[in-house]
């Protein structure tokens, strides 16, 4: 018997969109409208404007209420700071499905509190961008009720070259933590930063709590460009079904790993049988070398 995996076996249609980006309420070089506009013009069904949530800026939570319309909406969201990483940098956190009332209590507020008020106001937590800023395993321990870790980061990536955070989320996968991966491009729109790496979220309908209610359950996958189809289980196999791709890969917990090479692949069957103690999850690359990426499923 084959049994699709979620978010392909959940009913709903999937929603192209964009959980970290910035705009003149703290350091992005666009007003939120004209933000909105781009990422609509270029086909995203919902963004989330996740402003810094800093002093110099006001302690901006965004309201971008006035943007939504029937075939396009926006989450409410920002990027969270305060306090230190073992190397001395000011932590930043993704805080998304925040209510506008959402305020800084101060310096005073460690960034477990911090996070964790906000986790508990309703909002979907993401420790953003590991590498770009070397956030370390000790650092991420001190969350461990994020739902997830921004496993490509666009703007890191064109900047600086570290735009990479499956390393940080496979070491916390193998700890046992039931993670999510999300992409984003993290736009300010300053450099060549937008529309590099998104989400495709299944859910019953574009209404924000339905969208926030699907990131919780991790029901998206992550893209730079080819689409997943579906993802199935048949007895000790995986079946992925794809746009056309030039590899299709499976990984899991330690160096488990396994590939299928070939042009214009758009289905590909891989043994589960080493993945059975634990997780695994999929990757596709297309002959641009884009990347799009399924959330970690577990079998154990």
């Amino acid at each position: 018997m084959t049994e699709s995996v979620s978010p392909f076996s959940v009913p709903g249609q999937f929603y192209k969109g964009n959980l970290h980006t910035h705009c003149t309420a703290s350091d992005g070089l666009l007003e939120a409208a004209e933000v909105a506009r781009r990422y609509r013009e270029r086909g995203y069904d919902f963004i989330a404007l996740s402003d810094h949530f800093m002093e110099c800026y006001g302690y901006p939570v965004t309201d971008s209420r006035d943007l939504r319309s029937d075939d396009f909406t926006t989450l409410i969201a920002a990027e969270l700071h305060t306090g230190k990483l073992l190397n001395d940098e000011m932590w930043h956190v993704l805080a998304v499905g925040l209510p506008l009332d959402f305020q800084s209590k101060g310096t005073e507020e460690g960034i477990e509190a911090l996070s964790r008020r906000a986790f508990d106001a309703g909002a979907y937590l993401g420790i953003v961008h590991p590498q770009w800023y070397g956030l370390q395993p000790e650092d991420a321990r001190l969350l461990p009720f994020a739902h997830a870790v921004e496993i490509y980061n666009h703007g890191s990536q064109v900047e600086n070259d570290r735009g990479d955070g499956w390393a940080l989320c496979d070491i916390l996968l193998n700890e046992g933590r039931h993670l999510h991966g999300f992409a984003t491009d993290d736009a300010h729109h300053i450099t060549h930063d937008a529309f590099g790496g998104w989400i495709h979220v299944k859910s019953e309908s574009l209404d924000p709590e339905h969208l926030l209610q699907s990131l919780k359950a991790g029901r998206y996958y992550s893209s730079q460009g080819p689409v997943i189809h579906d993802i199935a289980v048949q007895d000790d196999e995986v079946i992925v079904d794809c746009s056309a791709v030039s590899t299709i890969m499976i990984a899991g917990r330690g160096s488990r790993a396994d590939k299928v090479f070939g042009d214009g692949l758009t289905r590909a069957t891989m043994p589960l049988r080493r993945f059975r103690d634990g997780y695994f999850r999929i990757t596709i690359v297309d002959e641009d070398g884009r990347r799009a990426w399924s959330n970690p499923i577990w079998l154990s």
